[in-house]
């Protein structure tokens, strides 16, 4: 494999949950799909012999964005069935939808999605969907690191064809990909899958030794159906149940009471915030400097494009932290850093990746992006951590490199045809809407 060398940079290495002043003139010294120096370029060690340099003068280096919780394919149905309420755009609109998706379908939103997920720095994603073996497939393509589960609905008359096609699953790609992809359980929320099945989909986690990606405490619909017929919150029936027993990535954790925060930070529960969906959808705003300080894990998502409607962590960040700010009244809430955090070394930790993603030091994976600061809205540089949340774009991405692989160079995406992706997304999506209009 190659080894690279990215000089003159300013590095951003998310090494500390504090901040700690970005390192001038650096270097990133990449063997293989390792980091095995990220320092000043005056102490880069005098064996290292690259087969490629990048100079990266004007450049902020940073560990790749994590989006915690999305449904890749979901691009398919972008701009579709917007303003509507959560259940109804669901029942009445989603859901017929996806009735008629076929497998290759999933591969193409699947594609579009990492496309769009390169494009603006993303370099890991975790996923829950259908026909996943193609979702896998798309990610391993493109060249992401992404944690993908197959969507179970314990009500419906498939669920146990999906608790045998999840085992298959496992079995066929975790570790795919050189380690790029992994495998979890996707039982999609406590009103779509009862105790009973939910204690089938833990039976099988432990079998398998894998974790479990689930929606939890999204809307107040949710509390109130759960409360009244199990006479508690989700989290605490998740808590009874069992399921915090495994590594869990929870989905949106929107409405929570001082109880439930308790749980999901005893149990190390990684929390994905979607704060853009749960604004679209009027889901609510969660507690995240409440959870933030109550030592809670805590990363970003985007949710999928049908809700958000894009799948950009840098609005997801800024959009985090002003959320914040505004509903707890208190200016200093959730500050620039906590909310990078967040889209890095913290999404690692709740997607189950921390120690191998999400900070720049040697010995992790090499996974990390070069933004361009030349930019009117990135002048002067006064505090690289604000400018990233509050000022930068998903445009001003100009390198990506994920696993030592260069995937994005010069803003061209090397893995992906773009324009035979856009010319098959919109064929099969016209053929979609048509099925469910007839």
């Amino acid at each position: 494999m190659s080894r690279i060398l990215i000089r003159d940079a300013t590095i951003i290495t998310m090494e500390s949950a504090s901040p700690l002043p970005p390192v001038e003139n650096g270097a990133i010294a990449i063997d293989g799909n390792t980091l095995v120096y990220v320092g000043p370029l005056s102490g880069l060690p005098a064996d290292f012999q690259p087969d490629q340099t990048i100079v990266a003068g004007g450049m902020l280096a940073l560990p790749g964005l994590v989006n915690c919780h999305t449904h890749a394919a979901m691009t398919l149905l972008r701009g579709y069935a917007d303003d509507m309420p959560l259940m109804s755009w669901l029942n009445d609109k989603i859901w017929p939808l996806e009735a008629n998706l076929e497998r290759d379908d999933i591969y193409w939103g699947t594609l579009l999605a990492c496309l769009e997920m390169i494009k603006s720095g993303t370099t890991c994603f975790a996923d829950m969907y259908f026909h996943m073996r193609r979702a896998g497939q798309a990610a391993l393509e493109a060249g992401l690191r992404a944690s993908i589960a197959r969507g179970m609905i314990g009500t419906a008359p498939n669920s146990e064809e999906a608790l045998a096609y999840s085992r298959e699953l496992v079995q066929a790609w975790q570790e795919q990909g050189q380690g790029r992809i992994t495998v979890t359980l996707g039982p999609h929320a406590p009103y779509t899958c009862p105790p009973e099945y939910l204690e089938k989909v833990l039976r099988l986690a432990h079998d398998l030794d894998v974790g479990i990606h689930i929606h939890l405490a999204e809307t107040r619909d949710e509390i109130s159906m759960i409360q009244q017929q199990y006479g508690q919150t989700p989290i605490a029936l998740m808590e009874q149940v069992g399921l915090f027993e495994r590594p869990v990535l929870a989905a949106h954790c929107v409405h929570l009471t001082d109880a439930d925060v308790e749980i999901l930070v005893r149990r190390r529960v990684g929390i994905a915030h979607n704060p853009q969906s749960n604004m679209k959808l009027a889901s609510g705003i969660a507690p995240v400097e409440k959870l933030r300080r109550a030592g809670a894990i805590v990363g970003l998502g985007t949710d999928g494009a049908a809700s958000n409607n894009n799948l950009d962590m840098f609005e997801e960040m800024r959009t985090a932290a002003l959320l914040q700010k505004v509903s707890t009244g208190d200016p200093i809430a959730l500050p620039a850093y906590a909310a990078l955090y967040m889209a890095t070394a913290g999404g690692a930790a709740a997607v189950g990746l921390a120690g191998q993603v999400g900070q720049l030091r040697a010995g992790l994976k090499a996974d990390l992006i070069l933004l361009n600061t030349r930019a009117p809205h990135l002048c002067p540089p006064h505090d690289w951590y604000a400018h990233l949340v509050y000022a930068a774009a998903a445009a001003d991405v100009d390198t990506v490199i994920i696993d030592g692989r260069l995937v994005m160079q010069n803003r061209r995406v090397l893995t992906i045809d773009e324009e035979k992706v856009y010319a098959e997304v919109q064929k099969r999506a016209r053929r979609l809407v048509a099925a469910v209009q007839q």
